[in-house]
């Protein structure tokens, strides 16, 4: 992944130094297992850990003879050890020890993005709380529904952000397993017990029944429940955009001092991180045919993953760490236009009761043609500029002697004001 995108706290994670040292770490490991069952000496196990190393460089230069990343590392390990490398990667295969440390590196990184997402939450619901009974309209199809505030709106985004999280939860675990089972996973050599000795000093389970790898389904869990998250953020950036239209302009992303909109036209302010962010989520999406695609391989397996991994992995979590570190800066520090929200359902001509207004005339008795016939006719004439929605209304008598005395009720914009506690008590937030 480009600079431009890549968090630090992802490109430590990633970077070949750190993906060596949980190599080494899984080698060491099995060193450590086989010295408490006596295939090697205590003292040796022991000295292993004191002096195992590499040299990023040397293994540079040994991969260009043996065209073998694994195999240049470990001759670079070798180095540091002297004799006592005849105890290094004993009865290992490659990919025991690139896999086991693999999903090392996974569940580090969904961990991290699902701290990011618990400040996202927590920023959510700050957000949420504050802007409870902030009234605005509610659209279907871009166009005026029915009145709802900002903070339902919120508590929308916090009910998928907590089920993209414990998508993600699951996805950890699915890829918190290593295998030590050999080149097609038979225990030629290590044991199963031993195997999951070994897992368990690394923070693992044991892959019940691998080949030469780990099976690649679980990556592709991992993959696509980031990519859910991706949407998820998508889903607000699009709101933010959407409401920073210059037709509407109830909400906008924060323009800092000195930020310049266009080169040409100086009066504009883009909703660029938020476009930014919808953008990212289409790169974010596009890495889940690749991880479906890895998921067959021939026989005890073929090495045509590999290459997708070595981009999709580092890429992914970049991007998805990023968009959420993004996402909180633009919820904290919004622009929200409260009295516009107010004077667009105004602006409405009373518009926005016509499904109430139709409930009623139902539950009044009226024949359901006639019912939607009277109310459609007085709306859209409302709507041509006719007058306003209640006034016409008013004029049809057989509505208000159906209706009654509870008209003017159905057409109190702020009716929703009284049930805002609901999706707050649904995700978990104290409510008044």
């Amino acid at each position: 992944m480009i600079p431009r995108y890549t968090p630090e706290v992802m490109a430590d994670l990633w970077s070949d130094e750190a993906k060596w040292r949980r190599v080494l770490e899984v080698e060491l490991a099995v060193v450590d297992v086989l010295a408490e069952d006596g295939v090697v000496p205590a003292e040796a196990a022991r000295e292993m850990r004191r002096r195992a190393g590499f040299d990023l460089e040397r293994i540079d230069e040994y991969e260009k003879i043996t065209r073998h990343d694994l195999i240049a590392f470990l001759q670079s390990v070798g180095d540091s050890l002297g004799e006592l490398k005849r105890w290094l990667h004993l009865g290992l295969t490659s990919y025991d020890v690139i896999d086991t440390a693999l999903s090392l590196a996974l569940v580090k990184a969904g961990r991290t993005i699902d701290e990011q997402l618990q400040r996202l939450r927590r920023i959510l619901a700050e957000q949420a709380l504050t802007q409870r009974d902030t009234l605005m309209p509610g659209r279907t199809h871009g166009v005026h529904a029915e009145p709802t505030t900002l903070g339902w709106k919120i508590c929308g985004w916090i009910a998928e952000l907590d089920r993209d999280r414990e998508r993600l939860k699951q996805a950890i675990e699915t890829v918190r397993v290593g295998k030590l089972s050999g080149a097609v996973g038979t225990y030629p050599t290590i044991t199963p017990d031993q195997e999951r000795r070994v897992c368990v000093a690394l923070g693992l389970e044991p892959d019940p029944v691998a080949t030469q790898v780990i099976a690649r389904d679980r990556h592709a869990e991992f993959v696509t429940a980031l990519a859910l998250i991706g949407g998820m953020i998508e889903r607000i950036a699009l709101e933010v955009r959407l409401l920073q239209h210059s037709e509407v302009e109830e909400l906008a992303e924060p323009f800092g001092p000195g930020q310049r909109g266009s080169s040409a036209m100086p009066h504009k302010k883009n909703p660029v991180a938020a476009e930014n962010l919808c953008g990212l989520a289409r790169m974010v999406r596009s890495y889940v045919p690749a991880v479906l695609e890895n998921i067959t391989l021939w026989h005890e397996r073929d090495i045509s993953h590999s290459s997708v991994e070595r981009i999709v992995f580092p890429d992914v979590t970049s991007l998805v760490y990023y968009m959420i570190d993004r996402c909180c800066w633009i919820v904290e520090n919004w622009t929200i236009d409260r009295e516009r929200m107010r004077t667009h359902i105004t602006a409405d001509r009373g518009l926005m009761a016509s499904g109430a207004l139709l409930t009623a005339l139902k539950l009044a008795g009226v024949d359901d043609d006639d019912v939607y016939r009277r109310v459609q006719a007085h709306a859209l004439a409302a709507k041509r500029g006719e007058g306003y929605f209640i006034d016409l209304v008013r004029g049809d008598r057989a509505i208000v002697e159906a209706i009654g005395e509870r008209l003017e009720e159905l057409f109190d914009d702020e009716a929703v004001l009284k049930r805002t506690d609901i999706p707050l008590q649904r995700i978990g937030l104290s409510t008044r």
